[in-house]
């Protein structure tokens, strides 16, 4: 069977038309006449015997079943592509270019100061942009291409996900300082049981802290619930009730200098893992493989 036969450029003006619904848009992006763009889909899916995209002369484009699966692959190809001239430009020299990465927004205010300095220095030749967002939006940008890599928790993850683990995150204790227990080192969960709680309200996060109530068979007197880890904080230094949490600031005050103590979990419960993500299928771009080397060098010395 003959291998089909396409030109760089049929992809590329291809993923522009996917990417902004539109020959018309995707020509005046590219600098060229819409008869290019149509001429090159064209032929593009003449040699692939497919078509991938449905054209509504009022609604524009849509990619078809088979086009969305092909600009899904095409995108890494394309950023290889970028990646190869790259490379034969700046042959024995440092990773040039951009590159685009995401990152759990809880983890953000902890980690993204490290990291963008760290890369920076070490590649200070790549442009990197970082999407801050839940971990719902992440995988989607993952899985559209929208992002290269990603840190993230290790929970809720699929097989079509591949992840390489950088830190471990202990849950812990957050009690105001006024707290009959708040001398102690260690302290197991059950002896808080009557207390109020102050749960940071997040899909996935607050399912994983009601597990460990349910582990030691304590149900939570949840008094206030917030997706604002800072928010958090400030209750707990208010008095308002105790907190779990994974992630520790480096210092005990709360953006409007109340008070906190952190306190260990005398309970053997599960950590959450800190990964860095990657689809499963697509091959990272050495600055992209680069990104999780710096996640794994940040994640040794924040917990080292």
């Amino acid at each position: 069977m003959k291998a089909p036969s396409f030109t760089l450029v049929q992809l590329r003006y291809f993923a522009a038309a996917a990417e902004l619904g539109s020959m018309t848009a995707a020509a005046r992006e590219l600098v060229v006449s819409q008869s290019a763009v149509s001429t090159a889909v064209a032929q593009l899916e003449k040699e692939l015997g497919v078509q991938l995209l449905l054209r509504h002369h009022a609604r524009g484009l849509a990619l078809t079943p088979a086009g969305r699966a092909f600009y899904t692959e095409l995108r890494g190809f394309l950023a290889h592509s970028q990646e190869l001239a790259d490379s034969a430009a700046n042959a024995g020299r440092e990773l040039v270019g951009a590159l685009i990465v995401g990152c759990f927004d809880t983890l953000a205010p902890f980690w993204l100061p490290h990291l963008v300095a760290k890369y920076g220095a070490q590649h200070p030749a790549v442009s990197m942009e970082v999407l801050e967002a839940p971990h719902a939006a992440l995988k989607q940008n993952l899985r559209s291409g929208a992002c290269e890599a990603a840190l993230m928790y290790a929970y809720e993850l699929g097989e079509d996900f591949e992840t390489t683990r950088v830190a471990s995150a202990p849950p812990y204790l957050l009690l105001p300082p006024g707290h009959r227990l708040a001398h102690r080192k260690r302290i197991h969960l059950a002896e808080l049981a009557e207390d109020p709680v102050v749960m940071l309200e997040l899909p996935h996060t607050s399912a994983y802290f009601h597990s460990l109530f349910q582990e030691v068979g304590v149900e939570p007197r949840v008094r206030h619930r917030t997706a604002g880890y800072e928010t958090v904080r400030s209750m707990v230094a208010a008095g308002h009730g105790y907190a779990i949490l994974n992630q520790r600031p480096a210092h005990g005050y709360t953006y409007g200098g109340g008070a906190l103590v952190t306190v260990a979990l005398a309970d053997d419960f599960p950590a959450l893992d800190v990964v860095a993500v990657r689809m499963r299928q697509a091959r990272l771009t050495r600055k992209a493989e680069a990104f999780v080397e710096v996640c794994r060098e940040v994640g040794a010395s924040l917990t080292g």
